[in-house]
């Protein structure tokens, strides 16, 4: 099992920057991508971010935030960060930290961290 707990969540204003930290412990030696979902209220989980730890590390980002927020990992420490610029009201959300040990799903979740943009 692999255990996750995100960081640094929080109130932002428009346009503005935060950013997400993720640790994780356990068989951390079996992960092969780790990624962050959101979800807002009243609306389905969807995903963010990913970034692969299998051969050379690729990112991935969905449509809504590509461009604006970057992903970044060291696997050695398995860790996975989320910086999110130029935030937007529809950015609020939940925001949790993922991860893969097969390499087909998303079979670790961390607990959330809230992000709120509102100025």
């Amino acid at each position: 099992q692999v255990q996750l707990v995100e960081s640094g969540g929080g109130l932002v204003q428009p346009g503005g920057s935060l950013g997400l930290s993720c640790g994780a412990s356990g068989r951390t030696f079996s992960i092969k991508r780790m990624g962050w979902f959101r979800q807002a209220p009243g609306k389905e989980r969807e995903f963010v971010a990913a970034l692969t730890y299998t051969g050379r590390p690729t990112t991935f980002y969905s449509n809504s935030v590509k461009d604006r927020f970057t992903i970044s990992g060291d696997k050695e420490n398995s860790t996975v960060y989320l910086q999110m610029n130029s935030v937007k009201p529809e950015d609020t959300a939940v925001y949790y930290c993922v991860a893969d040990q097969i390499g087909n799903r998303w079979d670790s979740w961390g607990r959330g961290s809230q992000v709120t943009v509102t100025s």
